[in-house]
């Protein structure tokens, strides 16, 4: 891998940042960050994560908890004294982000927006806390598993497909979604495509619905059941054959467990396919 350069350190808002130095102390507010971060042999020094950073499950038990992604409990946050924060766009608050930063933090921001994304994100966090080895290998490993999908996209069948986040109401994404690029690296395209309404409502007799193939319920943010699946076909009117559960955090979270996340998504679209030729 060619050596970081400044445009490696830019992050999504366009701050580029030093490359960190002294006694760096890291406050994480993204779930699958967290968990790169531990990839990227940084867990030492996090100093603090939120409630939902749950992996790697036996390391961050101790980490202190400063609240949800969205509900940030801001001065404890200040008082562990982070050097940086790691954010994102969507997960978090414009207005969080803007105190940390007059509060003199630096905040490192995310947005990736399709798995491709992962590889400059790999780069931003390798580059700025200097894990150039760390680094290399994991993209390494990420472009072979991403470019092995890529040649296969043809040999899978184009299919509708549904995929829901939540209940009450039924949500789903569109297709400029991270999870909605997932998807179309398996030729799997979902009926929504307005990029002004990322996660639209899903409603009965919507035409958008017609001609769906599948319907995958994500493990995540709601956690489906077998009744709320039951509720679905019915209200739907759809067989319950078709409806399939997925796993959430291996389709939405980028980070390290996008690597697993492809594999993942290459076995289901196999399954898949055999099931419906």
């Amino acid at each position: 891998m060619l050596p970081f350069t400044s445009a490696d350190r830019t992050d999504s808002l366009g701050i580029e940042h030093a490359v960190a130095c002294g006694d760096v102390r890291l406050v994480s507010l993204v779930p699958s960050l967290t968990e790169l971060l531990f990839t990227l042999g940084l867990g030492h020094r996090l100093v603090g994560r939120t409630t939902y950073c749950i992996r790697p499950a036996e390391l961050v038990r101790d980490i202190p908890s400063v609240g949800g992604t969205k509900k940030l409990r801001m001065e404890r946050l200040r008082d562990l004294r982070p050097t940086h924060v790691i954010a994102n766009i969507e997960e978090n608050w414009k207005s969080d982000i803007e105190t940390l930063q007059q509060w003199g933090i630096q905040v490192v921001v995310t947005y990736p927006r399709a798995p491709e994304d992962n590889l400059p994100l790999f780069r931003l966090l390798g580059s700025v806390f200097s894990r150039a080895s760390e680094t290399s290998k994991l993209c390494s490993m990420f472009e072979a598993q991403y470019e092995k999908l890529v040649r296969q996209k043809s040999k899978f069948e184009a299919q509708k497909v549904l995929y829901l986040i939540w209940r009450k109401p039924w949500m789903s994404v569109s297709r400029d979604t991270y999870i909605g690029k997932m998807l179309e690296l398996v030729n799997w395209h979902t009926p929504y495509d307005d990029p002004d309404n990322r996660y639209p409502e899903v409603q009965a007799g919507d035409k958008a619905l017609y001609g769906v193939h599948q319907y995958l319920f994500s493990s995540e943010p709601f956690p489906f059941k077998n009744k709320h699946l039951r509720e679905f076909s019915t209200s739907f009117d759809v067989p319950e054959d078709n409806l399939t559960y997925v796993d959430g955090e291996l389709m939405s979270w980028y980070g390290s467990r996008a690597l697993h996340g492809l594999a993942y998504l290459e076995k289901l679209a196999q399954k898949q396919n055999r099931t419906l030729s």
